[in-house]
């Protein structure tokens, strides 16, 4: 029961953690655009972080990811110290690219962490590679989804409003940013509490095969107070912040004004809705990088700061196999 407990503890953490690492997602373009100031960013986040608990038990009445990542590992290689090395590899590498400034994704180091702890523990055949293969396709998809729909909104929207008054039309844009940042963070909150709420789904089953589960052996059984758990955990995360991360998404990338602001943050949150109704785990950091660079391409390719990308898709393809490999290394220690 200790070590069960430990775990929900540890995915509450990494959820907390989670939420200051990616508060950037949402707030960065809001923040460098100065509709909002860094506090009143990070708590319009965080309530909307925590409205989409709401959108997902009462709207959508199912959590689809969360069941897609705790079928990362088949259940009968699931045990509890497999969970605990992949959440502390997890937490671990959040840490450090946090930082380093580093926006790196908080998805798949949790995906690459429990994988790898599985893989330590049982070899490759512990892992459901046609779950994992999704989710590394979507590394590189989300992005480019966002990307492509931000560059297509840009158009759109540019061609409705070439003749409307340029300081009416900022105004307007400014306005709409609360609106647009609101669905992105919805979309955060759905995507991102969700992986944890997964994790600990697997800490429970697991368990339930020693008598000390609560009874859940699917994520279809899991009392409310565990959603409920990391919804608010992500939200107050959020809250903290994460500054570092905020500098490197809002202006790093590309200069971003409130017009290009507002189709970011909607490129970004129509993707992660996209990806919620496929059940797919994504990473909001990739799906929001995306739309940005998509935004800055639109004016010319040399406005998106490619060096700077580079570097963010090195940090993106590594993480999965970095977590995995830590977390083999603490399973190793511990297992």
């Amino acid at each position: 029961m200790e070590l069960l407990i430990t775990i929900i503890v540890l995915a509450l953490i990494f959820d907390y953690i989670n939420g200051f690492h990616d508060a950037a997602n949402a707030i960065a373009t809001i923040v460098s655009t100065k509709v909002l100031t860094p506090l009143q960013a990070v708590i319009w986040a965080a309530f909307f972080n925590f409205l989409a608990f709401f959108i997902a038990k009462y709207l959508i009445g199912d959590f689809g990811i969360a069941n897609t990542v705790s079928k990362t590992v088949y259940e009968q290689y699931i045990t509890l110290p497999v969970i605990l090395s992949g959440v502390i590899a997890a937490i671990i590498w959040n840490l450090w690219t946090w930082w380093r400034g580093i926006p790196s994704s908080s998805s798949h180091t949790l995906i690459g962490g429990f994988a790898g702890a599985a893989i330590a523990a049982y070899g490759f055949g512990a892992i459901q590679s046609s779950v994992i293969l999704k989710i590394v396709l979507f590394i590189f998809l989300a992005p480019v989804i966002g990307m492509l729909v931000a560059f297509l909104f840009t158009l759109i929207v540019l061609n409705l409003c070439r003749k409307a008054h340029p300081h009416t039309a900022e105004k307007w844009f400014k306005r709409l940013q609360l609106l647009s940042s609101a669905l992105f963070s919805i979309g955060h909150g759905l995507n991102d509490s969700q992986k944890v709420m997964g994790i600990i789904a697997a800490a429970l089953i697991a368990a339930h095969s020693q008598g000390i589960g609560m009874g859940v052996n699917n994520v279809g059984d899991l009392p409310d107070w565990v959603a409920f758990s990391c919804f608010t955990a992500i939200s107050l995360g959020t809250m903290s912040g994460g500054w570092k991360i905020v500098r490197t998404m809002g202006n790093r990338i590309t200069r971003v004004t409130p017009l290009e602001g507002v189709i970011a943050e909607t490129a970004g949150a129509f993707t992660l809705y996209f990806t919620e109704y496929l059940k797919i785990p994504v990473s909001t950091t990739h799906t929001i990088s995306g739309a940005i660079i998509g935004v800055g391409a639109t004016r010319r390719l040399s406005a998106v700061r490619w060096g700077v990308t580079r570097s963010l898709m090195t940090a993106w393809v590594l993480t999965i196999p970095v977590s995995a490999a830590l977390a083999a290394a603490i399973y190793a220690l511990i297992g």
